[in-house]
């Protein structure tokens, strides 16, 4: 005879077979959707030169693949499935970057570092004079500096639009010259704009702009009409000569040899993290803001690597700096003049 408590175990038991059961079935079926949706944005975001036939061969997998999985399910359609799976992987990995093609001005030249000691001579230095956000004198030139005459980092964000996702760029101050600004982005191509999902499949090629602040700022805040705040950091003179030698010793790898953009391993606020872990010779854990970059600056907050010694909103109120950027327009003391408002660093 079994007991009451046995009957109360079988059935417990039972009950965990069947939760098991259908979390096995709930995971093959998010392991089948994610692949049929990467394999489909794979086709879809190809190197090849028809954006029709891209699409079309998209939807036909998409197509074959829930009639192999959900309708058919014969081993052998199956396997035909799983084997253009395989055919589509091998030809995405053997997709390569690229310096060569019809890219815009404003990416057209790849920056290089010269470095001799403490002189440095950037080659491709943007200095752009615009009148408009596309219409503009194209202004490629060359600026020294003076590593031993490194004095701070400047950290910015700059938002199109409201909400947790924006754009990142440094610029490192000197004693005795304009700051030098570099800015991680996507380098499209003529009459190409950015994708968020497209970042993921190779669609845009990286580059490190390096220019002027009356370039890389004023066209956000005067032209683009995004939002730009301007944070100090307590980074000290020899840390963020550290830093600068991370990003020209980067800019001249991406020179000499072309890498893809990645919204999560290749992007501004990733590589920004991953240089200053460098630069200071320590390991943060990942946190979610380093890819919901528009809160990156109350992450900075939180850590201590920006001033927090008012409070945050305080501060970013502060840092605003778009009515300073449009009034200092072109002029040559645009960089001081977007300064004066923004809290000083705190040490």
């Amino acid at each position: 005879m079994i007991s009451r408590f046995e009957l109360k175990l079988n059935s417990l038991l039972a009950m965990l077979r069947l939760v098991g059961r259908w979390m096995a079935v709930g995971f093959r079926a998010l392991c089948l959707f994610l692949l049929v949706a990467w394999t489909t944005l794979a086709i879809h975001y190809s190197n090849l030169p028809w954006p029709w036939l891209r699409t079309v061969l998209a939807v036909v997998f998409a197509s074959y693949a829930v009639w192999a999985l959900c309708i058919n399910r014969r081993r052998s359609v199956i396997g035909w499935f799983f084997g253009t799976f395989v055919g589509v992987l091998g030809w995405w990995c053997l997709i390569p970057p690229s310096h060569d093609r019809p890219w815009k001005p404003e990416v057209a030249v790849m920056p290089r570092a010269v470095i001799h000691g403490d002189l440095v001579k950037i080659k491709g230095f943007r200095n752009f004079i615009y009148r408009s956000q596309n219409d503009f004198t194209v202004a490629y030139e060359e600026r020294d500096f003076d590593l031993s005459r490194i004095v701070s980092v400047d950290f910015f964000a700059s938002y199109w639009m409201p909400g947790p996702v924006g754009h990142t760029f440094v610029s490192f101050n000197f004693e005795d010259s304009d700051p030098l600004c570099i800015s991680i982005e996507v380098r499209p191509e003529i009459r190409e704009g950015f994708s968020s999902i497209g970042s993921l499949f190779k669609q845009f090629e990286l580059i490190y702009v390096a220019g002027d602040e009356r370039d890389i700022v004023g066209v956000r805040t005067n032209h683009r009409h995004e939002d730009v705040f301007l944070y100090p950091t307590r980074a000290s003179k020899e840390s963020a000569r550290r830093l600068l030698g991370i990003y020209l010793a980067r800019m001249n790898q991406l020179a000499e040899k072309p890498e893809f953009y990645h919204l999560l391993s290749n992007s501004c606020t990733i590589n920004m993290v991953r240089y200053a872990n460098a630069a200071g010779n320590r390991e943060r854990p990942f946190d979610f803001r380093y890819v919901l970059n528009g809160l990156i600056d109350q992450y900075l907050y939180s850590e201590g690597i920006i001033d927090n010694s008012l409070p945050f909103a305080d501060l970013k109120k502060r840092a605003k700096v778009n009515s300073a950027a449009q009034a200092a327009g072109i002029d040559p003391e645009f960089s001081k003049q977007i300064r004066i408002t923004t809290p000083p660093e705190s040490n």
